[in-house]
């Protein structure tokens, strides 16, 4: 078995003194670890009837169109503010270095769509309850919160811990 772990480089420092930042880029570039972390994704999701995936900018969106293909669903991307062409909402929140802004399209869930918000990382829990928050908006009834990582000693699924939260790695 694929230890995924292996595949996730560490960057001190970034994107400002004091973080480190877990880099996936080496799980992407191998097709088998990025295989793996697929089929460990789609485990955690188990047998959930699933309409939409929602992708978080940027990093959600390299296995979150794979996680809807696989789960027969539609891909809704959340994205920062001017990136989408029609119609959106907005949500402002704080992340652990800052503050930022999401959107998603105002169509792109309907009331009562059944929902798997998927990121990268789950780590001070600021940007999985700003998507949260746009999906409630929207109506979706949110099914599972799904990461490839969770950060446990930054504590971000207590933001988020009304929703079924799962996440491959954790740190």
């Amino acid at each position: 078995m694929i230890q995924l772990q292996n595949y996730i480089r560490d960057i001190k420092d970034f994107p400002k003194p004091g973080i480190v930042f877990k880099d996936i880029t080496p799980l992407l570039s191998d097709p088998q670890a990025s295989e793996a972390c697929l089929e460990q994704l789609l485990n955690l999701v188990g047998n959930q009837n699933i309409d939409k995936v929602v992708g978080v900018e940027a990093r959600g969106f390299f296995f979150g169109n794979s996680l809807a293909q696989s789960l027969n669903a539609g891909f809704v991307p959340v994205r920062k503010p001017g990136k989408l062409p029609a119609v959106t909402i907005s949500q402002t929140y704080d992340l652990e270095y800052g503050t930022d802004t999401l959107q998603i399209h105002k169509d792109a869930i309907k009331p009562g769509d059944r929902v798997l918000i998927h990121d990268d990382i789950l780590a001070t829990g600021g940007t999985a309850k700003a998507v949260c928050n746009l999906v409630e908006r929207l109506e979706g009834v949110i099914v599972q919160c799904n990461f490839l990582i969770a950060l446990d000693f930054l504590q971000g699924a207590q933001k988020i811990n009304k929703y079924p939260i799962t996440s491959v790695l954790h740190y």
